[in-house]
């Protein structure tokens, strides 16, 4: 069981902070298994669960570009510190305009510190790109929100990752989701966490039927387990396709709480599946009793 759930540097709406220990209860183990993660995201199942080797990719280029420049040390936490205290202090007297300059500097250089900053200082800390693949969230309006305790609370975050980095063997690779599933062998875990199909999902690119359809095909040919996270149900309807398309997968539950919309009408509690290939009761059996989910369903885990 995991004691404590670590928050990755890297805020994505979605993530999985709340369901870590519930993803830990149904995933098999194995001394040679390998952790495939095709929707990287923010990497906060991988990060907290991933074995010693690993292959977390994403579609997003600069999600990518950031943990290879930790891997790498191109990016420390000392940087990072360095860089928020310097930005931080022109956005306090700034405010939107700095916030603007900033998101324009990061559209034409990339720079994956700037990518860092806006991720942290947007609305609602949100990924969200337009057609011309810019980033386009509009400014969170908190002019103070690089506090010395905000910056040393996502200085921690990248220390940890840097630790966690150090004694594995794990990749980072901009591709596809086909490529990345291609790789997994029978005795390897991918674990999935795609844009839910039938709800909002801008991040980088679109989901629809047909790419749903593709992941389902893909990892059932594969002939490795997986793990796939989606959404079951809310109060005001439900995912046709987990009794349709996935209807062959294992299921477990649970409710979790979104807080991402910017409306309080929005934000309303989702329950989430995960389906698996194999029957996760048999991992469970060997679970100690007794130990319950003490995390969050919240994405204001991440602020």
């Amino acid at each position: 069981m995991i004691d404590r759930v670590f928050v990755p540097p890297v805020k994505i709406q979605g993530i999985k902070t709340g369901i870590v220990r519930l993803i830990a209860a149904n995933m098999p183990h194995g001394s040679d298994m390998v952790w495939y993660e095709p929707f990287m995201g923010s990497g906060v199942a991988g990060l907290n669960l991933a074995p010693r080797r690993a292959v977390f990719s994403d579609i997003n280029p600069h999600v990518i570009r950031l943990y290879n420049s930790i891997k790498e040390k191109k990016i420390t936490s000392r940087t990072v510190r360095e860089f928020l205290e310097y930005e931080g202090a022109r956005l306090k007297t700034g405010d939107d305009e700095h916030y603007y300059f900033i998101r324009d500097r990061f559209n034409e250089k990339h720079d994956p510190l700037d990518f860092l900053f806006l991720n942290r200082s947007c609305f609602n800390g949100m990924i969200r790109f337009n057609r011309d693949y810019r980033f386009n969230v509009p400014y969170g309006h908190k002019p103070e929100r690089f506090s010395k305790a905000y910056v040393t609370k996502i200085v921690n975050q990248v220390k940890h990752l840097e630790s966690v980095l150090d004694g594995s063997d794990w990749e980072f690779a901009c591709c596809p989701f086909e490529k990345t599933v291609a790789m997994a062998g029978e005795n390897d875990f991918i674990y999935c966490d795609p844009p839910y199909i039938g709800r909002h999902v801008d991040y980088y690119d679109s989901w629809d039927e047909m790419q749903e359809k593709k992941l389902h095909d893909a990892l059932t040919s594969s002939g490795a387990k997986f793990m796939v996270s989606t959404w079951d149900h809310s109060r005001f309807r439900k995912n046709d396709y987990v009794d349709t398309l996935w209807k062959g997968c294992f299921k477990v539950t649970k409710e979790h709480f979104y807080h991402v919309g910017a409306k309080e009408k929005n934000r309303n509690a989702v329950t989430e599946a995960l389906l698996m290939n194999y029957d996760p009761g048999k991992i469970a059996e060997n679970i100690a009793p007794g130990r319950e989910d003490k995390v969050a369903c919240s994405e204001e885990l991440n602020r």
